[in-house]
């Protein structure tokens, strides 16, 4: 006995073997990892915040500031907290962030606070991967954020094998 296949069921029976085929094919670009690279690749310093983070394209604040959207600004604003870590009112002229590691823009003022960032330009490093006093620094960041630590830590032992 023959079944009757509408054209409804047909097109989504075949949208859903085409995107099954393309999660198949494409899924570790689509979650973010790149099969090509391997993940013992030792860490370039000066591809990475002078923390040892790789701050996203799609950051939030970075964003409102790039669009210089206030609307955006007073949403980051909250979202890291600039009112309880830096006791700062909103002002969206206040409110922006291009990164760390800039020349020719401003320092945001959680930029201009970052004490990991002043010990690592202060010791002529890229990044705190290449210090070799990094396991036992007890900076602000790495209290409030142990498992970040521990992360720097594994890539720092990356970077420094031979």
């Amino acid at each position: 006995m023959k079944t009757e296949l509408k054209r409804r069921d047909f097109i989504s029976t075949c949208f859903k073997a085409g995107v099954t085929c393309c999660a198949l094919t494409y899924g570790t670009k689509l979650t973010g990892q790149d099969p090509v690279k391997k993940q013992d690749v030792k860490p370039d310093p000066k591809n990475l915040e002078y923390c040892g983070y790789k701050c996203p394209p799609d950051c939030p604040l970075k964003k409102a500031t790039v669009e210089n959207n206030a609307e955006l600004k007073k949403k980051a604003y909250t979202e890291f907290k600039f009112k309880e870590k830096f006791g700062v009112d909103f002002n969206p002229d206040k409110v922006f962030c291009y990164g760390c590691k800039i020349n020719e823009k401003p320092l945001s003022i959680p930029v201009k606070s970052c004490t990991v960032r002043k010990c690592v330009t202060d010791k002529g490093y890229e990044c705190c991967i290449q210090c070799e006093g990094l396991a036992k620094c007890d900076k602000e960041l790495w209290a409030s954020f142990p498992k970040f630590k521990q992360t720097v830590i594994e890539m720092q032992k990356k970077y420094m094998a031979v």
